[in-house]
């Protein structure tokens, strides 16, 4: 797994701890594995974990690795590693926004898949879940980069799916929409900024514009509330698993309601 000591990432880990998988989770910095290692640890839900910056080459194979020496095999990939959506309009883009967005978001994670298969292929298959986003489906001119990212994300399951059927090997992808994580607050506090220029309003976020940027959630979403983390996780548990088992190249939405597609 990578990206899996916060947010949806840590979620998906316990769950699969919780349901007696051999976890090797994965972060880009040495305090945050540690600190996830802990915390399951105290749950009774051994896992390991490595740092891998999912961009490097030779982290990507040390992530694989310490699963092969740990467990013997890889049987399933959660792959989460992602930019942050920071909010930019799509006409003032740079070169450097779009290489950040699409080398971590997209060539990495096809890279980590390239590496991860042929042991799953091994073990006469296995089951892939992308992290994609709700973003991928309704195109947001603000955050356009990432947004295009995870449109070819979602991409990228279609071609893969059908490229390791032969091989019992299943991809499928998440597509969260807003989910209580550490991005998704600071996407709200920007939000909220912009309502009050907006608006012309002063004053606390927390207190002013949070209540209504929730309410403006609730006309476009159907719920005035974020999405929780393990709200993924049991979706992630599900593609990964034989209940699962004639599913390949769907992509499911986490969304709240948001109108994605037909």
């Amino acid at each position: 797994m990578t990206a899996s000591t916060k947010g949806i990432g840590f979620a998906v880990a316990r769950r699969l701890a919780q349901q007696g998988a051999h976890v090797v989770l994965s972060s880009r910095k040495q305090e945050n594995v540690n600190a996830a290692i802990e915390q399951l640890a105290a749950e009774n839900l051994p896992v390991s974990g490595t740092v891998c910056d999912a961009e490097k080459t030779e982290d990507r194979k040390n992530l694989v690795q310490l699963a092969l020496d740990k467990y013997g095999g890889i049987d399933y990939l959660f792959s989460s590693a992602a930019t942050e959506a920071v909010s930019k309009d799509i006409l003032e883009t740079t070169k450097e926004d779009w290489d950040e967005n699409l080398n971590l978001n997209l060539m990495a994670m096809f890279f980590l898949v390239q590496e991860v298969f042929p042991h799953m292929q091994k073990r006469g298959g296995g089951s892939i879940v992308l992290n994609s986003s709700v973003l991928g489906f309704a195109g947001i001119p603000t955050v356009g980069p990432y947004s295009v990212s995870k449109t070819a994300v979602n991409g990228l399951i279609k071609v893969l799916a059908p490229a390791l059927a032969p091989m019992n090997i299943r991809v499928n992808g998440l597509a969260p929409g807003l989910i209580r994580t550490d991005y998704s607050t600071r996407s709200l506090i920007d939000a909220g900024e912009r309502m009050k220029t907006v608006s012309g309003r002063q004053g606390d976020f927390q207190e002013l514009d949070q209540e209504a940027f929730l309410g403006y959630l609730q006309t476009i979403f159907g719920f005035s509330r974020l999405g929780e983390p393990e709200e993924c996780a049991g979706i992630v548990s599900f593609l990964l698993s034989s209940d699962a088992s004639y599913i390949t190249g769907e992509i499911i939405v986490v969304g709240g309601g948001y109108r994605s597609r037909i």
